[in-house]
């Protein structure tokens, strides 16, 4: 490092140790440090002059001439040292910036005045070049000064509404799973859009927070207005006024499909009693095309207060339905369960445990825990995990739910931009039930969180699915709260199964199919294990071999 003062014919070349490039980096509040102004001295002609020095010594003693002899132009130049010591005072290092202290600004136009008197009173700088250097140095600190005060907003000149727009930013910044950001410069969006985007309304900035999340061409990736938000978040609570339906957008192989998808239509609810069926394609709610409409859209007009009505065009293949639902309070009561018999030598026929998961809500995996020993309590010898039509839910559920079957394993890979991020692994401190036969059911309305556990208990062997190829839900989403009470849903992660399969729009392919006349109700299914003549019958011995 080099630190040149003056003309090519007059400057001072002083190379510094190690030492003092340190210290002035450790001291990032101050421009020079006492060991870089005394190294600057130029040389003079001091024959008779001495510098004293003392690292204990205040500003004022820092630097002490003295000389016998009259001043002359060494004395220009201790002058100008001086004025460097003052320049601590003022200015201050930021991130490579010299930047004006606050309470230093109407002070710059003096240390201009007082440099051009020293210029003048000095025989080195009758060469105009000196002069002509002195100007650029402090130009181009002034320079970078207002610069870098003008391209870092300050957060008092912020309005409410850009403090909005920012938390938004920062919150897709610090979670999104894709840090190109779609192949963009994110923080450069960001200047951009505090710039040229209006937020003077609150309806500006939310309309401001949207465009932003739409250039990330994420589907899942979404933000939601304070309304939303609520609507989103009751969705994992235990009950829900609409008609009973979880959706989804098509798949990107389904180009000819328009409108949004049924993922599943949960068990006794309006849309279940109508038959409304998993991968049935809802065109139009209350007369409004769902062609390009979001599923926070969707599920805001879905529901609504107990007892009214809502109109649906619903399609099922080449049929078209119009079908007048009422909503009603929907129990999401996450786990039904019974004990099924099958062929055998009359009460000492081999039983099997139901157990009906519909979603992964915060009662889930205490729901199934406590069924388990509710069957083993009838002594059941055997399990059927029925994951049809359930669209998901809470993460962290699918993973408690998983660990009460296997003892030991990795039941999911959690990976972002650059690889594996996390592990989440079965100790066998949680297993309930790590060693009867059990079998899985699934089929295109199992997804996200019900693929977790599915995958989990394939690729572990603990387990052997049955039915259709899953949804194929690959992603994993957070859900953040915004200080004025909207949020964003952020795609956060991908997943892998223990086998590091991504299933991301390809689903988990189970082991068997099932009949095709195989029901969706307990009662019914349980027939099917209890009835050799019957169409849907399946062998018990075939169905739990390994």
């Amino acid at each position: 490092m080099e630190v040149i003062l003056g003309s090519s014919g007059s400057a001072a070349f002083v190379s510094l140790p190690s030492f003092v490039i340190s210290n002035t980096r450790r001291n990032s509040s101050t421009l020079f440090s006492p060991e870089v102004l005394l190294l600057n001295r130029p040389p003079a002609k001091r024959s008779r002059g001495q510098v004293y020095y003392s690292s204990f010594s205040k500003e004022q003693n820092a630097i002490k001439y003295a000389s016998n002899q009259s001043r002359n132009n060494d004395y220009v130049h201790d002058d100008i040292l001086l004025k460097l010591w003052r320049l601590n005072k003022i200015f201050i290092s930021r991130r490579c910036f010299f930047v004006l202290k606050p309470e230093s600004f109407s002070w710059w136009r003096k240390f201009i005045t007082s440099i051009q008197k020293i210029v003048q009173c000095t025989e080195w700088l009758s060469n105009p070049a000196p002069l002509l250097s002195i100007h650029l140095i402090v130009g181009v600190m002034l320079y970078m000064t207002f610069s870098a005060a003008v391209t870092k907003t300050p957060s008092w000149a912020l309005s409410e509404e850009n403090l909005i727009f920012l938390e938004a930013w920062r919150t897709i910044d610090r979670a999104y799973i894709d840090k190109s950001f779609n192949g963009q410069s994110w923080f450069r969006y960001r200047e951009n859009a505090l710039r040229n985007e209006p937020m003077n309304t609150r309806e500006e900035t939310y309309a401001a927070i949207r465009k932003m999340v739409a250039t990330l061409d994420d589907p899942f990736t979404r933000f939601l207005e304070p309304k939303k938000f609520k609507s989103l978040r009751s969705g994992t609570k235990n009950t829900l006024t609409g008609v009973g339906l979880s959706i989804g957008y098509p798949k990107e192989k389904d180009k000819s499909s328009s409108g949004l998808v049924v993922v599943s239509a949960a068990p006794g609810g309006p849309a279940n009693r109508a038959g409304i069926l998993s991968g049935d394609l809802i065109v139009a709610i209350d007369d409004k095309s769902t062609e390009s409409m979001e599923i926070y859209d969707a599920a805001e007009l879905l529901q609504g207060p107990e007892g009214s009505g809502v109109e649906l065009i619903v399609r099922h293949g080449s049929e078209t339905r119009h079908l007048s639902l009422i909503r009603e309070r929907v129990l999401l009561n996450p786990v039904k369960s019974r004990v099924c018999k099958t062929p055998g030598l009359g009460d000492d026929a081999p039983l099997v445990g139901y157990i009906k998961l519909t979603s992964f809500n915060q009662n889930s995996s205490g729901a199934v825990r406590e069924a388990i020993e509710t069957l083993r309590r009838n002594n059941v010898n055997s399990f059927i995990l029925d994951l049809r039509d359930n669209s998901g839910g809470l993460f962290p559920e699918g993973v408690e739910i998983a660990k009460i079957w296997l003892e030991k394993g990795v039941i999911v890979y959690i990976c972002d931009s650059r690889g594996v991020r996390d592990i989440y692994d079965a100790d066998g401190s949680n297993s309930v039930a790590s060693s009867e036969p059990l079998i899985v059911l699934v089929n295109k309305g199992t997804a996200s969180a019900s693929e977790i556990l599915a995958g989990a208990l394939k690729d572990n062997k603990r387990a052997v699915l049955v039915g259709e190829p899953t949804y194929g839900k690959g992603k994993i989403q957070s859900v953040f709260e915004l200080s004025d009470g909207s949020g964003l849903a952020v795609t956060v992660a991908r997943y892998e199964t223990p086998a590091h399969i991504d299933i991301n729009k390809v689903g988990i392919i189970p082991d068997y199919p099932l009949p095709v006349s195989f029901p969706n109700d307990e009662d019914s299914l349980c027939g099917c294990l209890q009835d050799p003549s019957a169409a849907c019958y399946l062998n018990r011995v075939q169905l739990f071999s390994r």
